[in-house]
């Protein structure tokens, strides 16, 4: 949990900059900052089951953190309710429980782009439960320019909002709910499993354990451009289940988005830009002076940081099938600290909805990943460095290389099954081992 500082002067922030906008509108107009919400309360719930299996597969070798290459399954489960309430005019609160239990293959170790998303939300393999989020958001008008309605959904309450608005979200909630979204490649419970396809795999997002974090984040929406950034609380440790908000430990994400059209067709681009700071270790230093032992987590040190980038493209090709991009980039010389141990990171895929085939409510999708190191990460790997999820005590270096493919039968409006299968091509960058072939099912339910 970050200090009570840390909370306080987020809560004192947010009330000042809301004041301040206030304060300066036009009494003769002020109506234009107030909203017509359409809803009180809003309720959802969704359970996701996802098990997965591997063959046997060819490894020379194998360390501590080295996917198993014996023949192996592990199912992962969450179940979490999404509950929001109108607070005032323009500001809902909103706030999750969620159970998780189980596991991923081999301990969730062994492949940077891990092949099951659910996981990051799993910090035990028993079931347990957590207020994955609780925040409050706070909408304002920032034009005459007219509302649009937006439907009930999950932590999103049903409401017309001006089309130019500006959007504060205060509390804990995940930086992928407002940040790096894509509509065809985001959500591991009804798209792709990839952690490199459900995110940008490059960004080290500040998050603990389950992926949450306590951040404060300001989103302008002024005609078909967007913009957001957030400061965020990092976790304690690497993958570490506490956060902390202190002068060298915080994160900031800034993001720009556009949205266009090819003809009839929508698409997105985004770009992203990151930076986290926190008591992270150095791989060339660990590798400098036998006193660290080839562990990074011997050269730890408040202050140092990891900045990078992060391109996000989605467009509709035709009324049924649309494409999406990732690229990303981080420096790499310090550890990883949240998310996954991948310095680069380029994706492609497309999306099929099952109208083609005459089933509107089916998807299927297929996708490509390539994931690499920073030198500095690639030279402590191959000296027997671990990190938080991968290391095989040895490494001949390649690019990590997925390929996805899935099939969501809907066979309810509540209700869908997916079969879905990955081939991993150098297994945490190591050419020695593998490929491996990841056959998966997932039930989901949300209503």
């Amino acid at each position: 949990m970050p200090n009570t500082s840390f909370q306080k002067s987020l809560f004192v922030f947010a009330l000042m900059f809301l004041s301040q906008i206030e304060s300066r509108a036009n009494p003769a107009d002020s109506t234009r900052f107030l909203l017509a919400d359409t809803t009180l309360a809003s309720f959802h719930f969704q359970l996701t089951t996802i098990t997965q299996y591997h063959g046997d597969f060819s490894a020379p070798y194998s360390g501590k953190n080295s996917l198993s290459p014996n023949a192996e399954d592990a199912t992962s489960v969450t179940s979490t309710i999404f509950a929001g309430v109108r607070l005032w005019k323009g500001a809902s609160f909103y706030l999750n429980p969620e159970m998780s239990g189980g596991n991923g293959l081999s301990g969730v170790t062994g492949i940077a782009g891990f092949t099951n998303g659910e996981t990051p939300r799993i910090g035990d393999p028993s079931p347990t439960i957590t207020i994955a989020r609780g925040y409050i958001q706070q909408t304002l008008a920032l034009s005459n320019a007219g509302e649009e309605h937006i439907s009930d959904a999950q932590n999103q309450l049903a409401m017309d909002l001006p089309k130019d608005r500006l959007t504060v979200t205060i509390g804990k909630y995940a930086l992928s709910d407002l940040f790096d979204n894509n509509t065809y490649s985001h959500d591991p419970r009804g798209q792709f499993e990839n952690w490199a396809l459900m995110e940008n795999g490059a960004w080290d997002y500040p998050a603990n354990t389950h992926g949450y974090t306590f951040a404060l984040t300001l989103e302008a929406k002024i005609g078909d451009w967007s913009a957001r950034a957030s400061t965020a609380a990092e976790p304690t440790a690497a993958n570490g289940p506490t956060l902390e908000y202190r002068d060298g430990a915080h994160g900031e994400t800034v993001e720009i988005e556009h949205r266009q059209s090819v003809g009839d067709h929508n698409g997105v681009i985004r770009l992203l830009l990151f930076n986290n700071t926190a008591d992270m270790g150095n791989y060339d230093l660990a590798l400098s002076n036998p006193k660290y032992d080839t562990n990074v987590v011997n050269t730890r040190q408040y202050g140092r940081n990891k900045y990078g980038f992060g391109l996000n493209i989605e467009q509709e090709i035709a009324s049924n099938v649309r494409g999406f991009m990732r690229l990303g980039w981080s420096d790499g010389r310090n550890e990883t600290w949240a998310f996954t141990e991948i310095d680069r990171s380029a994706s492609i895929g497309l999306s099929f909805n099952g109208a083609i085939w005459h089933q509107a409510n089916d998807v299927a999708g297929i996708a490509g990943v390539m994931n690499g190191l920073s030198d500095d990460h690639r030279r402590y790997l191959s000296a027997g460095g671990y990190g938080f999820i991968i290391g095989d005590g040895a490494l001949n270096y390649a690019p990590e290389t997925i390929i996805e493919a899935y099939y969501l039968l809907a066979v309810t409006d509540a209700f869908a099954i997916t079969a879905d299968y990955q081939f991993v091509a150098n297994p945490a960058y190591n050419a020695d081992r593998g490929p491996v072939n990841v056959v998966g099912v997932r039930a989901h339910i949300a209503f």
